[in-house]
């Protein structure tokens, strides 16, 4: 059975892709090349909010993942957040849906609706459900990034062994 782990950071940095490596980093994954996944949660899985990813496999390995980011440009107004929410069946198959700004509401807001409209497509009853939000202060100085990740399973290679 799969365990699909979701962890969550915040970083700042003297560039968006610094603040988000920070952020990732914070999070526990900023050594895998994520590989962004839509958001279906396979049969069986498990799901834990883990806070920070334990060691998922060696540096530079793929990762899938489904994951929330929002990035603030230095003096921006903020905090940047973002929240990622998750519903499952009994049997384990289920959803995650994110969303970013800067109200805690309302990005959470936008995941339950989101959720609960990707279920009644289905037509899915939920027997659990979650969701997570991370917030990062706006800096006055640097670009400042909310992530959160839903990191399924461990690393795989990307290069043939």
């Amino acid at each position: 059975m799969e365990t699909i782990r979701v962890a969550w950071g915040s970083g700042v940095g003297p560039t968006a892709m610094a603040s988000f490596d920070a952020a990732l980093a914070d999070a526990g994954v900023c050594d895998y090349n994520l590989v962004t996944l839509s958001s279906v949660v396979p049969a069986g899985a498990t799901v834990e909010a883990v806070g920070t990813a334990p060691d998922l496999g060696p540096a530079g390995e793929a990762l899938y993942c489904v994951q929330a980011r929002r990035t603030l440009e230095p003096a921006a107004d903020g905090p940047a957040r973002v929240a990622l929410g998750w519903a499952r069946e009994a049997d384990g198959r289920g959803l995650f849906y994110e969303a970013g700004g800067t109200d805690a509401d309302a990005v959470r807001g936008t995941v339950e609706r989101g959720l609960a409209a990707g279920l009644e497509l289905r037509e899915w009853t939920p027997a659990d459900r979650d969701v997570v939000v991370e917030t990062t202060p706006a800096d006055p100085d640097r670009y400042a990034t909310a992530v959160a990740v839903a990191a399924y399973g461990e690393t795989e290679p990307l290069l043939g062994e």
